[in-house]
């Protein structure tokens, strides 16, 4: 860390390959589930999502999100998924790291600018899959995905990855205090 408590580039540069590699292996490695209806599934790489994205801001929630999510859908089969993943979930992962960072001014509550960027940047991701789920099912009609049956699962994802991630970064801003200036 820099003398003004702020990371440097390489630092981040690490930081989010190895949060990348952490979400592709909870993403791949905890038994996804799933969801016939769309050809997607229920994954808790999202909290791992939300902690880098919370504890180092939104390159490193980017580049883990985008990059370790596409991965792992390729590797578990899911690869007509990737490139929406690898926006979708770079998006959300950059929503949630610059929302916690911007709302520092105005909420002092780390729990609670948590709760709201992952909300939003949750929300990205919910609609981000309709969307994307739904061209697909427009370029490929044979392949009977039925976008709005994922929402309330993308609701459920989203919410689970926010139960686990709070505390996980208070966790680590305990252990850490110097990421406080960070967060």
């Amino acid at each position: 860390m820099k003398k003004d408590g702020k990371f440097g580039i390489t630092v981040k540069i690490t930081l989010a390959a190895v949060f990348a590699a952490l979400v592709f292996v909870v993403t791949s490695l905890i038994p996804p589930i799933p969801i016939p209806a769309t050809g997607g599934y229920f994954n808790l790489g999202e909290a791992t999502i939300y902690v880098a994205a919370l504890l180092f801001g939104p390159f490193v929630g980017a580049f883990s999100g985008g990059i370790g999510a596409m991965l792992a859908d390729i590797y578990l089969g899911y690869g007509l998924f990737a490139p929406g993943t690898l926006i979708i979930k770079g998006v959300e992962g950059t929503i949630v790291g610059f929302l916690n960072i911007k709302l520092r001014k105005y909420i002092p509550n780390p729990t609670v600018r948590a709760i709201i960027s992952v909300i939003v940047g949750g929300l990205e991701m919910v609609a981000g899959y309709f969307l994307y789920e739904t061209l697909l099912a427009v370029l490929f009609p044979g392949l009977e995905i039925f976008a709005i049956a994922e929402i309330p699962l993308n609701i459920g994802q989203m919410l689970v990855g926010l139960i686990i991630a709070v505390p996980i970064m208070h966790a680590v801003m305990r252990i850490f205090p110097q990421l406080k200036s960070q967060i």
